[in-house]
């Protein structure tokens, strides 16, 4: 304005011709700074949830069906189906070139991929895993409604552009959070991701509303189709994620620990709440529908799919590495009992009594031979936690010591050694109630292939990040020591009183007498060592038939 009124003679003199040229090189500069922050976040990758790719090849019953529901709903289908290893389904957009792999970038035709342009797609719909194994086909379809609806307010144009929008600003932040970009790239970035920021919080009142207007629609458009069904489904999505979390916790985690994860975590969902429905009375009558035709019978290799979730759960929730390896191995349910139950429990006890080594404690106190080499026995346990004056807090925090030098002396791209044991180790005993009872075992080829395509997703992370979504918080080093002292309760039950390790599916890792389950010996452990009464414990050997004064195997 200033520039044409000087050049129409409406400014006279130096000053105004001198305000009006810098007050433009100030405009030209503001200018390609916001052209450099757009192209900044037109160009920054958003965050893709890493998945396992399901082809139509793969499951051509559920891509019918998807299909046949959009039909219904009069909505756009879905662009693609893939899974993940969480009890949760949604619409994820995968227009951005940054999201678009080889493979489908060729699909879609060098034109437009070539060039990085977004090529108009729907949105890929994302399942949760463990409703394919536990759910019906019909309640299936029921859950699904109300999600494959929202294709139709994703197609809108304006719709579209205020989430690519909000996703790049996302994206932007995020980039300007990474870690190690230098002095001379970390200023501008992180310039840019102040101002996404900003830009963020002012946006973020509109973007919520604009979310539940949407998420209102697509609800109320898929009242259409099976209404009834999908109250009673919900009950089911209840259901599937305690029974998902409680395996996670209580039988993958220690799995995980020990170098083995899991490859049938769905499978084992279904035995997991199939148990759950004979000790809950509000889950009973929820297995007269396994009856019915599972949702997991629309994937043509089950196995396969279930392998490949699996290896993708141990790698969000644990941060085991991406492929197989001698240190980071596969373990079906009928081989955990003894490649993960007794391998925990012996290496557990093995570190605690290098731990009482390493503090002096010889052998048990009062009884003959008190000068003779250690040996490792429960005796020799009990009677140092029992004693007058016995420091427990001192052997925790050995315990904890060598919990952390293991897990810092595993190597890059291996699992965690055998070193940190489970949360199931408090859970001893208990019986092997129901089989993982799933589909055919796919390929292993075609599961590792498919898990190694959702596992290049987590590549903004490194080759091996850390656990996204830890499953539980670091455990004290009181935790530890009842752990470990849980476990030579354990392994001398197997070897002198006939116990077995055996598989809860709900509380994990289990001590099996006479092949039923024993009273949980946590409590009796926590006197120990809480309060340095040994009577509680000694009471359980005795019922149990264990022989405290005999050596154990380590592992």
């Amino acid at each position: 304005m200033l520039l044409v009124a000087n050049a129409q003679g409406r400014l006279d003199g130096r000053a105004w011709s001198t305000v009006s040229w810098a007050l433009a090189g100030f405009a030209v500069v503001v200018l390609l700074v916001a052209a450099a922050v757009a192209v900044a976040v037109a160009r920054a990758r958003p965050a893709v949830s890493p998945t396992v790719p399901l082809t139509e090849a793969a499951a051509p019953d559920l891509y019918r069906l998807v299909r046949d529901l959009a039909d219904r709903l009069d909505v756009p289908a879905p662009s693609a189906i893939e899974l993940t290893p969480d009890c949760d389904s949604w619409l994820e957009d995968r227009t951005h070139p940054a999201a678009r792999s080889g493979a489908a970038g060729a699909a879609e035709g060098m034109s437009a991929a070539g060039r990085g342009r977004r090529v108009p797609a729907a949105p890929v719909l994302v399942i949760g895993s463990p409703f394919l194994w536990w759910m019906r086909v019909a309640e299936l379809r029921a859950v699904l409604a109300p999600v494959v609806a929202g294709t139709g307010p994703s197609a809108h144009p304006d719709i579209a552009a205020a989430r690519r929008f909000v996703r790049g600003l996302d994206a932007a932040v995020a980039d300007a959070a990474l870690p190690g970009q230098g002095f001379v790239r970390g200023i501008p970035t992180a310039f840019v991701g102040w101002i996404a920021k900003v830009m963020l919080r002012g946006c973020r009142g509109h973007a919520a509303e604009m979310e539940r207007c949407v998420a209102a629609a697509a609800s109320g458009r898929a009242q259409e189709v099976d209404y009834g069904l999908r109250i009673r489904a919900q009950e089911q999505v209840g259901l599937a994620y305690a029974g998902w979390d409680r395996l996670l916790t209580r039988v993958a985690l220690p799995a995980w620990r020990m170098g083995r994860w899991p490859s049938r975590l769905d499978a084992g969902v279904v035995s997991a709440l199939t148990e759950l429905s004979r000790r809950d009375r509000l889950a009973e009558g929820f297995t007269s529908r396994l009856g019915e035709r599972p949702a997991c019978d629309l994937i043509e290799e089950p196995g396969a799919a279930d392998e490949a979730a699996s290896l993708l759960a141990a790698r969000l929730f644990h941060g085991g590495p991406a492929e197989t390896g001698p240190g980071w191995a596969p373990v079906d349910w009928q081989q955990y009992p003894e490649e993960v139950v007794d391998r925990k429990w012996r290496s557990e006890a093995a570190r605690l009594h290098q731990v009482l080594d390493a503090l002096g404690v010889t052998t048990s106190v009062g009884r003959p031979g008190a000068d003779s080499p250690p040996v490792p026995t429960l005796a020799r346990v009990i009677d140092h936690l029992a004693a007058p004056g016995a420091d427990s807090e001192a052997l925790a925090a050995g315990i904890g010591a060598a919990v952390a030098r293991d897990e810092a002396g595993a190597e890059p791209g291996t699992a965690p050694g055998a070193g940190s044991g489970g949360p199931g180790g408090t859970a001893a005993g208990g019986s092997q109630a129901g089989t993982a009872t799933g589909a055919p075992t796919g390929t292993a080829a075609t599961g590792a292939s498919a898990a190694g395509a959702a596992i290049g997703l987590l590549d903004p992370w490194g080759p091996v990040p850390l656990p996204l979504f830890p499953l539980q918080p670091p455990r004290t080093g009181a935790e530890l020591l009842a752990d470990h002292v849980v476990a030579m309760v354990c392994c001398a039950a197997v070897d002198t009183a006939g116990a077995a390790p055996g598989l809860d599916w709900l509380d994990g890792p289990a001590l099996l007498v006479d092949g039923g389950r024993r009273s949980d010996p946590g409590a009796p452990v926590l006197s120990l060592v809480e309060d340095g009464d040994a009577e509680p414990l000694r009471s359980w050997l005795t019922e149990v038939g264990v022989r405290a004064d005999k050596p154990v195997r380590l592992g």
